[in-house]
């Protein structure tokens, strides 16, 4: 089976231990499906892997991918939904502290075929195109989470998107607008900022500028470089959703602004199933869809996450298998 796998690992050039070639059809545990797989978004957690983080060295050879969308073996198409619960498992997926996103524990999406339990298909709406819809179960799934359920933002109210042009900040951007939201985006990048204006930011601003106002709600996946930044920019009162921390996760945290001006600091990862057949409702009932940087084969997956490496993406990269 054609696939895009770690052979190997290494902190400092992660795209060494990348291979495009065959493995191994992996087995279906019980109540899985398989999916033959149409396209696949790639993401930072494919580099975060092949860094060594998230996934211990002793689960190598790892086929990659988080994000995909695909057909049954029935011809029905779905968009795989990525988080795996630990068996045993009720309630909400994303707070069993024991899940896993496939490519961590079980192998991922950058394949030809991928299983996955039965309960991780959506079906894909005819009116989103393959390219579009592995888009959704990441990075677009976390900006929908952060705006809706972390943040709670309602239309009319103000966020800030941290980090202009990565796949959730973008997806954010999107997604905000669309629901009727009043969209802020930084970056140091004057290309990236007027790419954001382009897809639905109001405003765009220099990383670190004053604001001509506080905000409702700042969506934080930056980390160390833009806190300070985040908190600064909040009305009392305000909520900065935190999903990632590419330049750092141990920040000052600044604790006596966040109680004296009632801050609320909320984590959140990923987002259930549900929100991912709600995420694809909003975009079938506004017309919003994601914003593509390119489409490749899977041959092209080295050079395109080296693109990503040294930030030179602006939206989601998405690799098509032949059909």
């Amino acid at each position: 089976m054609r696939c895009a796998y770690a052979r190997s690992q290494d902190p400092d050039d992660p795209l060494a231990g990348l291979v495009v070639g065959d493995l191994p059809e992996p087995a279906a545990p019980e109540g899985w499906t398989s999916v033959t797989v149409r396209t696949v978004a790639l993401n930072h957690h494919d580099l975060w892997s092949l860094r060594g983080v998230g996934l211990p060295g002793d689960r190598l050879p790892m086929i990659l991918g988080t994000d995909a969308a695909g057909v049954l073996d029935d011809g029905t198409e779905v968009i795989v939904h990525s988080v795996v619960p630990s068996p045993g498992w009720q309630g909400e997926e994303t707070l069993d502290p024991r899940r896993t996103l496939l490519s961590e524990l079980h192998p991922g999406t950058l394949a030809e075929r991928v299983r996955v339990p039965a309960r991780n298909v959506v079906p894909k709406d005819p009116a989103i195109s393959w390219p579009e819809a592995a888009c959704l179960p990441t990075a677009y799934l976390t900006a929908y989470r952060m705006l809706f359920d972390a943040a709670a933002l309602r239309p009319g109210q103000t966020v800030l998107v941290q980090g202009a042009g990565g796949g959730v900040a973008t997806a954010a951007t999107v997604l905000a607008r669309a629901a009727g939201l009043r969209v802020w985006v930084t970056s140091r990048s004057d290309t990236k900022r007027a790419r954001a204006l382009e897809i639905g930011a109001h405003e765009a601003f220099e990383t670190g500028a004053r604001l001509p106002e506080q905000v409702d709600a700042v969506l934080e996946t930056v980390g160390e470089a833009t806190w300070s930044h985040s908190l600064k920019a909040l009305r009392p009162g305000g909520t900065v959703a935190v999903a990632g921390a590419t330049s750092g996760a141990m920040p000052p945290a600044d604790l006596s602004r966040i109680f004296f001006r009632s801050l609320r600091v909320v984590g959140t990862t990923m987002g259930t199933r549900d929100q991912l057949v709600a995420l694809q409702q909003m975009l079938l009932a506004t017309g919003a869809r994601p914003v593509i940087d390119s489409v490749v084969r899977l041959d092209d997956v080295p050079a395109a996450l080296g693109r990503m490496a040294d930030g030179d993406v602006v939206g989601k990269v998405v690799v098509e298998l032949d059909a």
